[in-house]
């Protein structure tokens, strides 16, 4: 069933031409905002507790542009599997690599640290074709051996290199003469919340993924945000912010409390473009 659905469904919408792809994201977008009002609850409370001092009329037009952006994610998902090189440098404009092919030229490995805000999965297929280090980037295998390896397959096909969470302090360890980059995505509800860095984000206490700011202060690599903004539909921008240069120096919670702040500034300014449909916030602090 996953060869049929993959190979007679997403493979043949990924090669649609612009037109014909954002056609069934609009279609998709009738289904699942208004036939199956897909996590409409957690959507709502979410905006409302992030934004508690816009109106329902404001907080329900949000939630109808995240609905359509969700949806083109979904299918420039789907164009991630069949994509050119030529096409991909055309959606993905990157406005300042020559800050971290600095750091390459000097030796300099570093981390790279970004949420789930507008389309992250195609700027990390971007991104090689530009790097000077060797890019890798830390992910969750999916439970679906198949579409785990149709997934791993589509991120690599540029260059970066996928690591098993499970695998992150080996590759810490592991000593290479090219200098590294790796991309940590830090906006996901931990799932040990005692272990995770607690900061104010988004209007509430928030728990933060504390893995980025771990091996950046214990092996002393600098660390980036990767900001990305949406240009129009389908084209997007993306920019470098530097955090640290010396994590070493940093207070304990201060880098990821530096990435908090701008992420919530990224989704302040556009908020429709972030990862509303997480259940972000279902753990409290204790």
């Amino acid at each position: 069933m996953n060869f049929i659905f993959y190979y007679f469904f997403i493979l043949p919408i990924s090669y649609l031409p612009k037109y014909f792809l954002y056609f069934f994201s609009n279609l998709l977008y009738v289904f699942l905002a208004r036939v199956l009002k897909y996590r409409k609850k957690i959507i709502h409370k979410n905006l409302k507790n992030s934004f508690p001092e816009k109106t329902e009329n404001e907080i329900f037009e949000i939630r109808n542009n995240f609905y359509k952006h969700f949806c083109d994610l979904i299918v420039e998902s789907f164009r991630g599997f069949s994509i050119s090189i030529k096409s991909i440098e055309q959606k993905i404009t990157i406005k300042n690599q020559d800050l971290l092919n600095d750091f390459a030229e000097k030796g300099q490995n570093i981390i790279l640290i970004g949420g789930h805000y507008n389309n992250w999965e195609m700027t990390a297929q971007r991104m090689p074709l530009v790097f000077k280090h060797d890019l890798f980037a830390i992910y969750k295998p999916l439970k679906n051996k198949f579409f785990d390896r149709k997934m791993k397959s589509s991120r690599e096909k540029f260059g970066l290199n996928m690591i098993s969470m499970k695998e992150t302090k080996a590759y810490f360890n592991n000593e290479t003469d090219t200098p590294r980059a790796i991309i940590f995505g830090s906006d996901q509800s931990p799932s040990n919340s005692k272990k995770a860095y607690w900061t104010k984000f988004l209007n509430q206490d928030s728990a933060f993924l504390y893995g980025a700011e771990k091996y950046a202060k214990s092996f002393n690599w600098p660390v980036i945000y990767v900001s990305i903004n949406k240009i129009k539909r389908g084209d997007y921008l993306v920019e470098y912010q530097l955090i640290t240069q010396k994590p070493k120096e940093e207070s304990y919670g201060e880098i990821i409390k530096k990435f908090a702040f701008l992420l919530e500034s990224d989704i302040k300014n556009q908020p429709e473009y972030w990862l509303w449909t997480h259940n972000r916030w279902k753990k409290k602090k204790i």
